[in-house]
């Protein structure tokens, strides 16, 4: 059986948009970066079009050293509108109410983007609700601006439909206190947390409860129908293999490696059942992990900026030799010097490579 292959993630071109306002709002063109990493306008206006997330990061980090401004992320949230996340920002915009509207914009993120490691989710109390957004760590200069962006943006398009500034109760992010940390207070009435176990925000039910002038009861149901048909195809699994390379990527990380018996209670399979299936289709646990692992370091080692202790944290690695070991026994080849072919190779190729989709973080 052909081994899965795993991608990191990727999303939409439409947030694209808001980086590229951004940049001419702080009074610099656009168009020649984007055209550096084959934005084109052709490219931005393809239905269904997405871009890998390193491919994404990489373009921020770039957009950051032009225009000087750290705080590029929190300016993109400003611009940020529903339509930028297609079909499911569409149907949030005719949600009855501000919560209604959260919760399908984070229910269908998979339409707009995805992410192996782990997914946006809504978490709701009597109080209030929690949205938060996953994010690959440890943070640097190449991913720092998503979380601000992602988290800005949600309040902003949030307010597009109130008609009126809406801020967060609370809001948390993972990573230290930047320098321009003073910058998030106007998105939240509260204070704001840094170092902060998940990159959420806290809304409460005044909030959520805030109708949408625009609702329109037909349409609404219309458009939920047509996301859910998305979501089913999108997401589709076609064997126990994918299924089990699908649940792998968020429980690799921290040092430690999920077993069978773990796999199996999330599949609620019972152990010996998982294994028997496994080899039906002629693959076994081991197997799946370690090409789930491999296909995950290439990816990191080739798109980001991690170090290789980072690395091996993420992929469940006891320590960074352990996981030198694993990778020279994969690939014949150690981390550091796949790293060289890999730069040396792509040099000349970062405009043809820009949109085409590939393996990501």
């Amino acid at each position: 059986m052909p081994r899965p292959r795993v991608r990191l993630g990727d999303l939409s071109v439409g947030f694209v948009q808001p980086l590229a306002e951004a940049l001419a709002q702080l009074g610099h063109d656009p168009q020649p970066l984007l055209l550096r990493y084959g934005l084109d306008q052709q490219r931005l206006a393809e239905p269904g079009a997405r871009l890998s997330i390193p491919r994404y990061m990489h373009l921020g980090h770039a957009a950051i050293a032009l225009c000087g401004e750290p705080a590029l992320g929190l300016r993109m949230g400003q611009l940020s509108r529903l339509a930028q996340a297609g079909l499911a920002g569409v149907t949030a915009a005719q949600a009855p109410t501000l919560g209604d509207a959260a919760r399908t914009l984070l229910r269908f993120e998979p339409l707009y983007a995805a992410n192996y490691r782990g997914h946006s989710s809504f978490h709701e109390d009597p109080q209030g609700a929690w949205l938060r957004f996953y994010s690959i760590s440890p943070y640097n200069g190449y991913n720092r601006f998503v979380v601000d962006s992602l988290l800005g943006g949600w309040l902003a398009q949030l307010s597009s439909l109130a008609g009126r500034p809406v801020q967060a109760e609370r809001l948390e992010i993972e990573f230290a206190a930047p320098a321009y940390a003073d910058q998030y207070q106007p998105l939240c009435s509260g204070s704001v947390q840094f170092a902060a176990p998940a990159n959420q925000l806290r809304l409460g039910q005044a909030t959520l409860a805030l109708p949408n002038p625009q609702h329109c009861p037909s349409t609404w149901q219309h458009l939920l129908q047509l996301c859910e048909a998305q979501l089913i195809q999108r997401t589709r699994v076609r064997n126990l293999g994918e299924r089990i390379v699908d649940l792998l990527g968020p429980l690799l990380n921290g040092g430690r490696e999920p077993d069978l018996e773990e796999v199996a209670q999330h599949l609620q399979l019972p152990t010996w059942t998982l294994r028997r299936r496994l080899a039906e289709e002629g693959t076994r646990f081991r197997d799946l992990l370690n090409d789930t692992r491999r296909d995950l370091a290439e990816t990191y080692i080739r798109d980001t900026e991690l170090a290789f202790g980072e690395i091996a944290y993420l992929l469940g690695f006891a320590s960074a030799e352990a996981f030198q070991r694993a990778f020279k026994r994969w690939t014949g080849l150690t981390p550091g010097a796949f790293r060289r072919d890999q730069r040396r190779g792509g040099q000349s190729s970062v405009a043809s490579s820009a949109g085409s989709g590939t393996s990501s973080s």
